[in-house]
């Protein structure tokens, strides 16, 4: 799964972290966690480190000189990518290249975020860092277009994929689930399985790599798997919410990009169960 050597990373104590897209929902996360662990963090956003912008991530790279770059920034609409993949490819994909070179010029450690949905959900257990990846759609297809960047230009590097992605600094599933508790009826998909995962997990999935773990390609997302009918049901569960819910087929909701069917990741046990880490996410925003 990883490459043989270990990572060789200063001590928490002076190694300088740039995060891109700090000002996203993993970054207003990720950022205070890394600064508690004690790490020198700069953060950045597309006003201060435009990715698709060489000659400014050269300036900016060679001024602050990181030690590790966590790269955050990405076009995430799904369904969007579909009708404007110059876009999506632009930021993911060649965004994603010029970070991976400016890293490899300064000899920086590059942690790149990547995605479930670089797999088409044909499997039936759990993917592996090192299985084969096959996308459905085209946001897919540009984050797995970025891994294979990072590979090719970096030697010191961790490809981090997540699933299902929600946090308190931005719009998410949770949040939409609650601010619908009160329609007649709502209706929700129950034949896609996949990780629910809240974005503090993957920042401390992500300090436990800087922690000394062999460079590659991990999985940190929540451990489990559910539905997204399933993990609807959990979040008016925990709320104290008495909402008339059922589940529907992906054929009863269409959307613009296709789905994989089970995007279910292997986690190697990096994150905690997701119930458990939604229960804590709630009782936050409360």
């Amino acid at each position: 799964m990883n490459n043989d050597r270990a990572a060789e990373l200063p001590s928490c104590c002076t190694a300088k972290i740039l995060v891109t897209g700090a000002d996203g929902m993993l970054g207003q996360d990720l950022c205070p966690i890394l600064e508690d662990e004690g790490y020198d963090v700069i953060e950045t956003d597309i006003k201060t480190l435009d990715i698709t912008n060489p000659e400014m991530i050269d300036a900016v790279f060679e001024c602050e000189k990181p030690d590790i770059v966590i790269h955050c920034a990405a076009y995430t609409n799904v369904d969007k990518a579909e009708e404007d993949i110059e876009t999506a490819r632009l930021i993911n994909a060649k965004g994603t290249e010029n970070i991976a070179k400016a890293c490899a010029k300064i000899d920086s450690t590059l942690v790149y975020i990547s995605t479930d949905y670089v797999f088409n959900g044909e499997e039936t257990k759990p993917y592996l860092p090192d299985d084969k990846a096959k996308p459905l759609n085209n946001y897919g297809l540009t984050k797995l277009e970025g891994e294979e960047a990072v590979r090719k230009y970096c030697k010191k590097y961790f490809i981090t994929r997540t699933s299902w992605l929600y946090g308190i600094h931005g719009k998410n599933f949770v949040e939409t689930m609650i601010s619908l508790k009160d329609k007649p009826e709502l209706k929700v998909v129950d034949d896609q399985t996949g990780c629910p995962t809240w974005t503090v997990e993957l920042a401390n999935g992500i300090v436990k790599l800087l922690d000394g773990a062999e460079y590659g390609t991990y999985h940190i997302c929540g451990s489990g798997q559910t539905s997204w009918y399933g993990f609807a049901k959990e979040i008016f569960k925990l709320s104290g919410l008495d909402v008339n819910l059922n589940p529907c087929t992906t054929d009863e909701y269409p959307r613009a990009a296709k789905r994989p069917k089970y995007s279910v990741l292997d986690n190697n046990g990096m994150c905690r169960k997701w119930e458990s880490a939604l229960k804590d996410y709630l009782r936050l925003r409360s």
